[in-house]
């Protein structure tokens, strides 16, 4: 099994990279959070022509095609500029939704609308309560039973409901299910709501894995130029042995992600405990980083002032976002328990 990523994965999230640090500064968040829809009109259409919309959208859509692994990538770029997960959503969770449904004129244009970045797409999910941008979205997927609808948003009524991390616009969504808006059922409604609740958990996962690097960059950064006794901080190794402790989590954490992506990609058996199990390796990982990262600001981490908190908060809200830890641990004990483990069916596959 091969897990080195392309050249044209690493080149694509190398521009993304040097484009969110630019355009994502958190100066800049902090204005667009504080507006009423807390989402930048501008800075969207800027990442759209960046080609990130269009990263899972197939060829022939207008899309690039690419698939789950080259999204491991992306989603930690989300995370460690604080991009909100309403995003990967659209671009990756809904993107993916669509293209595995029967093609349709209207699936197809949807599909090209969201490369083209010109649509807002929010997704719904049994698991998540609160929908993520219901309010501000053009085209809402939700779940009903075994059922798969897409609405408009004249369709539904949505209730605000507040949320630690000031990026996320999460809302309670009333809506009635009708035979004009539905998209699946039955065995592929199932099937679908399943390949949804693992790409949702993939992709909070990477951004947690992101959050959790950003998180100790800052962190690194604070006790190089914090002093006591005439020193930096850093030099002590207490305080190293924090950071080392995030350090080797987020390293450990990254192959779990990659392993889970390549499953997703390749339709593997066991791609659901491949995914729970990064979902929870990723939150460890991001859990430390803040726990850690208020520990060695003296506590100041978390005031509003400090940048640390906006990424602190983010990490916070996304661990139950997409089945909480409990669920996904649920779900590696009864692949534990229920299936066939060992070497034989690890080197078989």
């Amino acid at each position: 099994m091969n897990f080195t990523f392309t050249e044209d994965q690493l080149a694509f999230r190398e521009a993304i990279s040097r484009f969110l640090m630019t355009e994502a500064a958190p100066e800049m968040l902090r204005e667009i959070w504080e507006t009423d829809a807390g989402r930048s009109p501008d800075l969207r259409a800027k990442i759209a022509e960046q080609g990130l919309t269009a990263l899972s959208v197939p060829e022939a859509c207008g899309g690039l095609g690419m698939d789950d692994v080259a999204w491991a990538l992306m989603t930690q770029e989300l995370g460690y500029y604080a991009i909100p997960d309403s995003m990967a959503d659209m671009a990756y969770v809904a993107a993916g939704l669509l293209s595995a449904m029967p093609a349709s004129e209207q699936r197809d244009q949807w599909l090209g609308q969201i490369a083209e970045g010109s649509i807002r797409v929010a997704v719904g999910h049994s698991v998540n309560p609160l929908v993520a941008d219901a309010k501000n979205a053009d085209l809402l997927l939700l779940n009903h039973g075994d059922e798969i609808h897409g609405l408009s948003n004249s369709q539904v009524e949505s209730v605000v409901n507040p949320s630690i991390d000031a990026s996320r616009r999460l809302y309670e969504v009333q809506w009635q299910p009708s035979a004009q808006t539905l998209l699946a059922s039955g065995e592929q409604g199932r099937a679908l709501q399943a390949l949804t609740m693992n790409r949702g958990a993939l992709s909070t996962a990477g951004q947690l894995l992101g959050l959790a690097q950003r998180m100790l960059d800052l962190s690194v950064d604070y006790v190089a130029q914090r002093k006591q006794f005439g020193k930096p901080i850093g030099s002590f190794q207490a305080v190293k042995h924090h950071l080392a402790d995030v350090a080797t989590k987020i390293e450990f954490a990254k192959p779990v992600l990659y392993r889970a992506a390549y499953a997703l990609a390749h339709g593997e058996s066991q791609v659901d405990v491949r995914v729970s199990h990064a979902k929870l390796a990723c939150c460890e990982a991001a859990w430390l980083a803040a726990r850690h990262g208020i520990q060695v600001h003296g506590a100041m981490g978390y005031t509003w002032e400090v940048d640390l908190q906006m990424f602190m908060k983010r990490a916070w809200s996304l661990d139950s976002a997409w089945g909480d830890r409990g669920l996904h641990k649920n779900r590696i004990a009864h692949h534990v328990l229920t299936a066939e483990v060992g070497p034989g069916l690890t080197f078989g596959e």
